[in-house]
């Protein structure tokens, strides 16, 4: 397995905080499971459902693969990797997430999401 910068699981952290926020809220723990992959990369288990862990894995490949460095946040990238469905899927999850942290006191994600 390919080994991922601290800047790299930074912002895999913050997609999988986004992510367990929105699983959490939407699905309700509906047929979760733990993420073993996850459990390797960052060190502590996140518990999803399958819809929700096949997002994340998708992400997880297309962060590993992606050619910039330092990668800019999504909204401001040139290169845009996502296909349609996942790219609707995550602006879906980044505004509902979002708006559930800043609301819990996450300001340091409301930093995250203007720059």
């Amino acid at each position: 397995m390919e080994q991922f910068t601290s800047v790299q699981k930074k912002d895999l952290k913050v997609l999988v905080n986004f992510i367990r926020v929105y699983c959490e809220s939407r699905h309700g723990g509906t047929d979760v499971a733990p993420c073993e992959e996850l459990t390797v990369i960052l060190g502590n288990v996140v518990h999803l459902c399958p819809d929700c862990r096949t997002l994340l894995g998708y992400a997880l490949q297309k962060r590993r693969n992606c050619p910039l460095d330092p990668k800019p946040s999504c909204k401001n990238c040139r290169i845009h990797c996502y296909n349609k469905e996942y790219r609707a899927k995550i602006r879906e999850i980044m505004a509902f997430s979002g708006k559930k942290m800043i609301m819990r006191g996450r300001l340091d994600y409301l930093w995250h999401y203007f720059f």
